[in-house]
């Protein structure tokens, strides 16, 4: 019992410390993840499981920082379950960007599985597809508060201040006659 607790804190607790410490600041201000796991020019397949380019890499590996800190806090507790959490957490990335090897989830695993709110793969290929969308990495209850906080913290955005500046040098420009 110990270690299902152990492997479900990792899940849930990392799932809001990677969704709110990590994936939360790269959409508002940062561009690493913007630029490796909402390129729509590359495989999102190839980004969360076979990449080997090092932006890539480093974004699933501060992603995954939150999971491995809760991971140590839990350890003492169990760390089979420390483990599992982070197994299961791992099955779950690769699981989640399947859609684009055709993958639909069958109806029956979703009937099960949308009450536990876990994230579908179908749920995050919307957020691959708006970047503004399905927010949380297994749990989609995290996405509303997670847009909520990106709405309230959207006047300090990157995206915010490069419209400013677009707008500022606009109007400083010289009348084309």
């Amino acid at each position: 019992m110990v270690v299902v607790l152990a492997a479900f804190v990792v899940l849930v607790a990392g799932d809001f410390a990677s969704t709110f410490f990590y994936h939360v600041p790269q959409h508002l201000w940062f561009t690493l993840h913007l630029r490796t796991h909402h390129d729509r020019r590359r495989s999102y397949w190839d980004h969360a499981v076979l990449s080997t380019n090092y932006e890539v890499l480093l974004d699933g590996i501060l992603g995954a920082v939150p999971y491995l800190v809760v991971a140590a806090l839990v350890w003492r507790l169990s760390w089979p379950g420390a483990i599992a959490g982070l197994l299961a957490g791992q099955l779950h990335v690769w699981w989640r960007h399947t859609t684009e090897l055709g993958w639909s989830t069958p109806k029956w695993v979703k009937a099960i599985l949308r009450p536990l709110g876990l994230v579908l793969p179908e749920d995050h290929d919307g957020h691959h597809r708006n970047p503004d969308i399905e927010f949380g990495d297994i749990f989609r209850f995290y996405d509303a508060p997670a847009r909520a906080l990106i709405a309230k913290l959207a006047h300090t955005s990157r995206r915010t201040r490069n419209a400013a500046v677009r707008r500022r040098s606009k109007a400083r420009a010289p009348i084309q006659v």
